[in-house]
């Protein structure tokens, strides 16, 4: 399901760019003509000096989805399990993304715990959620689905690599309408940020029958010592998490190595979120006046200097 938005946009990358436009090919449904997806809070980080509240969210993830078409809620980590059910069954998808908290005790873990189970039964019964996890998110969906925490350290901190595709790569949901010359960037180009200090390694994975069963290899990278996973997705579900950070590409600004502002890398980031927003689940909210106090434009972004790693954050209580 795809938003006319997100196809506008992506129709005026294409004109621009000269490739032609491949739209997500999932089986026709009814349009949901103004998708929103959630996008989970976490702990403030203990060095933040602009911090207030408890929780935030870098707007760069926002900005992201927003680039796709799509319209963002912000999911804090201090609500009840039935006020976050109730969020679940309001939006069309899930965005967990990169950051630095304990992904087995914190409140970032514990809110993805819930909305992963619920996730699985809706997908379960035919309805379908899909899941996004960006580096910490593409963590803790590892952890959530091996039930227990099989990261290694890796020297990956800020560093801009080319993906080693899989064979799976080309035919997997997430890559297989992605125009051509995007693939061959991908793997041919150092365009794909990592700031990130663990990782999955292959090892591990493939030692681990929940995540073998469960998810598909689509890229791997090194770090010179340990083969890790930079892309997978589900066989059953549509849950899709990556290891790099596309948002970054389109909107972080700090100058240090990694941070790539390539045309190839804003392209490949671009085709991500079109992609993710295409998945849309197809809920909505019970009345517009709901919808209009669940949106982030009830939140403004704090801007935190041209020196930071994120530019702006929303803060919550």
């Amino acid at each position: 399901m795809y938003s006319p938005a997100a196809a506008v946009i992506a129709v005026l990358a294409a004109c621009l760019c000269g490739v032609p436009v491949a739209l997500n090919a999932r089986s026709p449904e009814p349009l949901n003509y103004r998708p929103i997806i959630g996008v989970l809070a976490q702990e403030n980080l203990p060095d933040d000096l602009f911090a207030r509240g408890n929780s935030y969210i870098a707007a760069s993830y926002v900005k992201y989805l927003e680039s796709a078409g799509a319209r963002v809620v912000p999911i804090r980590i201090n609500l009840s399990e039935e006020e976050y059910v109730r969020i679940f069954n309001s939006i069309n998808g899930l965005l967990l993304p990169g950051g630095d908290v304990d992904i087995e005790t914190s409140q970032f873990s514990r809110v993805s715990k819930i909305f992963y189970s619920l996730a699985l039964k809706a997908n379960d019964d035919g309805d379908h959620f899909p899941i996004w996890g960006t580096c910490q998110g593409f963590q803790q969906l590892s952890v959530l689905t091996a039930n227990k925490n099989l990261l290694t350290l890796t020297n990956t901190k800020a560093v801009a690599l080319p993906l080693t595709l899989s064979k799976a790569a080309k035919s997997s949901r997430l890559f297989q309408n992605f125009p051509e010359d995007v693939m061959q960037s991908l793997s041919e180009e150092n365009i794909t940020s990592n700031f990130h200090s663990w990782s999955l390694s292959l090892q591990n994975f493939s030692r681990n029958a929940k995540l073998k069963r469960f998810y598909k290899i689509l890229s791997i990278n090194t770090d010179g010592k340990v083969d890790f996973i930079s892309t997978m997705e589900a066989y059953r579900y549509p849950f899709y998490a990556v290891q790099w950070h596309p948002e970054k590409s389109l909107f972080e600004w700090v100058d240090k190595p990694g941070m790539v502002h390539l045309g190839s890398a804003v392209r490949a980031s671009f085709y991500t979120a079109y992609f993710f927003i295409s998945e849309d689940g197809g809920r909505f909210f019970s009345s517009a006046a709901e919808e209009g106090k669940a949106l982030i434009y009830n939140f403004s972004p704090d801007y935190k200097g041209q020196g930071a790693i994120f530019i702006q954050n929303y803060y919550f209580d």
